[in-house]
């Protein structure tokens, strides 16, 4: 595959000729200054991706007809579940970005006890959409043809609640670390609290639903740090690094 990856929710088959969408048709026409003939790859966020030629680079339209379409690539084995407290600004991004480069599958937002952000009506539909936003970004970057789902903001009581992946591991202090012995996990969870850490009755619940401490070192670590520590430590041991 060859050009820059560009995200589109369609349908990939060889020789269909494809409209691109109006964010995607800016940034192929207005940022990378693209022209009729270019070569690009499209992805459809579902595991699939396809060689492209431009066709037609107008003010308001852009299309590029589909040379071959394959399976992608860059899926770790290890499938995991990020339960991440929403953090303000920039931070809540970078987590996302570079969880999605990490390879996980899934993330939920969380309310937490400690988090200082809360998000209703309008103002949290325009986030969750912005979050989306911001996977899709990471997966053109980092080469992905399968989009993790971002989920709906959620209380953290309600994401333990629905857990049942193999291993389960939440960021807190502790001295056990039978889980390295596992073997063979494909599946887990991986909780991630606020910068204030969770409390005392978030990490008994959290016990409760079968999750174990997980410790990363004696310094304190951001939570936009925490997620890539501890995902590139799971893909060590379990996944693809």
């Amino acid at each position: 595959m060859s050009g820059p990856r560009i995200h589109v929710d369609a349908r990939l088959e060889p020789g269909a000729e494809l409209t691109l969408p109006d964010g995607a048709a800016r940034h192929v026409a207005a940022v990378l200054r693209l022209r009729e003939g270019a070569r690009l790859t499209l992805f459809d966020g579902r595991g699939q991706e396809a060689e492209a030629e431009l066709v037609e680079v107008a003010r308001k339209r852009v299309s590029a007809r589909l040379v071959t379409v394959a399976a992608g690539r860059g899926e770790s084995p290890l499938a995991v579940h990020l339960g991440q407290a929403i953090s303000k600004g920039d931070r809540m991004d970078y987590a996302i970005q570079k969880a999605v480069e990490l390879g996980v599958a899934a993330i939920t937002p969380l309310y937490t006890e400690h988090g200082d952000v809360r998000l209703k009506g309008e103002r949290e539909t325009k986030k969750l959409a912005h979050w989306r936003g911001v996977a899709a970004s990471a997966c053109e970057q980092c080469g992905r043809a399968t989009l993790p789902a971002v989920h709906p903001p959620q209380p953290l009581g309600a994401w333990l609640a629905a857990r049942d992946e193999a291993l389960r591991l939440a960021l807190h202090p502790a001295t056990d670390d039978a889980w390295r012995r596992r073997s063979a996990v494909t599946d887990a969870a991986l909780l991630i609290g606020p910068e204030g850490g969770l409390s005392e009755g978030e990490v008994a619940a959290a016990g409760e639903a079968g999750f174990e401490a997980l410790t990363l070192g004696p310094r304190i670590l951001r939570t936009e740090t925490a997620p890539v520590v501890a995902l590139t430590l799971l893909q060590h041991h379990f996944g693809d690094l």
